[in-house]
């Protein structure tokens, strides 16, 4: 609820800011413009937690250049991305010990992509059993953990 209330458009109605949620974030924490959910930076790519997650510790990583799909990924990009999925899988195993993990692109807003336009790789912890009842039948996720928890708890236990 702490994040349902807090949770805006803040940036979409300000004209100096990207439309993108994604491209707010750069390299540089000085200069970003919404970076609290970041776990990792790299020099092309980063990780962040979604704001909606599935479970607790799903994450996204993606490029810093706004670009739509994975064949627009140049060599660096694609080999960070690659790296930093396989450094926050070290990790979530290290902090959250889930059962399996689902990780998934979707390309294009027909398969699912609500931010299509910048491609984004999304990291789900699962576990057995956490499709439980009130998933099942209300379509509602309970999450027994803070976003900002998970992101310190990630932060510090990163994986390089």
């Amino acid at each position: 609820m702490a994040y349902v209330q807090t949770a805006g458009d803040e940036g979409l109605t300000d004209p100096d800011l990207p439309t993108c949620p994604f491209c707010r974030i750069s390299r540089d924490p000085a200069t970003s413009h919404d970076d609290r959910m970041v776990v990792r930076r790299g020099e092309t790519s980063y990780a962040v937690l979604n704001l909606y997650p599935y479970n607790p510790g799903h994450l996204m990583v993606l490029p810093y250049r706004h670009v739509a799909d994975y064949t627009e990924l140049d060599d660096a990009e694609t080999a960070e991305v690659a790296a930093i999925t396989k450094q926050a899988l070290a990790t979530i195993r290290q902090v959250s010990n889930p059962h399996a993990f689902n990780i998934g692109i979707n390309l294009g807003p027909a398969a699912g992509g609500s931010l299509s336009g910048h491609f984004h790789q999304h990291i789900v912890p699962r576990w057995s059993g956490d499709a439980g009842f009130i998933t099942v039948m209300n379509g509602t996720k309970t999450l027994p953990q803070l976003l900002d928890q998970t992101r310190d708890l990630l932060i510090d236990a990163w994986v390089d």
